[in-house]
């Protein structure tokens, strides 16, 4: 009676929670900060995001979603829990009925993990859907349809490529490489080519500004400054970094994505092949 039905997108970068009749309530990042001395949970979500690269040796910010799996489990429900307690907002009579998203090439053991993560953080029932799926369903794709829809899901952690036709997924591709991947290899290309090193967040804001697949006319001459540590001297140095650049810095982690479309591509059935040339791929 009491009830809540609840939908997280529990990501690696970023997790989403959406409620019934209400949409998408909370929208934080997968990030706990911790201190080590004590091993207390000190913030979750946004105010520990703030704090990547900024805190003293005592607490130490953790991304416990690690290629869209659980890498560090009591972290995970502890951040599960305050993320529910945030968007039900404590109502001590409900125990949610959950629906979380999970990558489509998790092991058993993974799933179980996110299942006993979701009960601990207080849920009473929980369901797991593939990303794939939920991300064709909020695009409003036709999935229950004997249509072939193509979607290629970028999340923080893993790339998820699927073919959907009357409400299953016929086939699919999951690559651990997508968002951090991006800015890693940004933070090499900058190290290797400037003697510069920079961190995540200055990473994510290159790859925002103007990181691109392939030029376009608006970010073909675009560049940004970005300050970071000179690996010679130790002295903060500002540099500039031009669009060419981060695509020539994501060109290898593109093509292991542009790879798992076309072996997904391969895969499929040629009458959904004839589907997916005539509505494209839904990114």
């Amino acid at each position: 009676m009491f009830s809540k039905d609840i939908g997280i997108d529990l990501g690696t970068a970023n997790t989403l929670v959406f409620m019934k009749g209400k949409g998408i309530v909370m929208r934080e990042p997968s990030v706990v900060a911790v201190d080590v001395r004590s091993d207390t949970v000190l913030k979750v979500g946004r105010q520990a995001k703030e704090m990547i690269g900024r805190t003293p040796g005592s607490i130490v910010a953790v991304r416990p979603m690690k290629d869209g799996v659980i890498a560090d489990f009591d972290i995970t429900a502890t951040m599960l829990k305050h993320f529910i307690r945030k968007a039900v907002k404590s109502n001590a009579f409900s125990k949610p009925h959950i629906i979380i998203c999970i990558p489509s090439g998790v092991t058993e053991v993974e799933r179980r993990a996110v299942e006993d993560a979701a009960h601990q953080a207080g849920a009473n029932n929980v369901e797991l859907i593939e990303e794939p799926m939920a991300a064709a369903i909020g695009a409003g794709l036709p999935v229950a349809e004997p249509t072939g829809s193509m979607v290629v899901d970028l999340g923080g952690g893993t790339a998820e490529v699927a073919v959907i036709s009357l409400g299953d997924i016929v086939t699919s591709c999951s690559v651990r490489c997508a968002g951090d991947k991006f800015d890693e290899s940004i933070i090499s290309y900058v190290k290797k080519k400037y003697n510069l090193l920079i961190g995540e967040r200055t990473a994510e804001d290159i790859k925002i500004r103007i990181g691109s697949a392939f030029p376009t006319e608006d970010n073909e001459d675009a560049s940004v400054e970005i300050k970071g540590r000179n690996l010679v001297d130790g002295l903060p140095k500002n540099v500039t970094i031009t669009a060419k650049e981060v695509r020539e810095a994501l060109s290898d982690s593109l093509a292991l994505i542009i790879d798992a479309i076309k072996s997904t591509l391969e895969k499929t059935p040629p009458e959904l092949s004839a589907d997916i040339i005539d509505h494209g791929i839904m990114l």
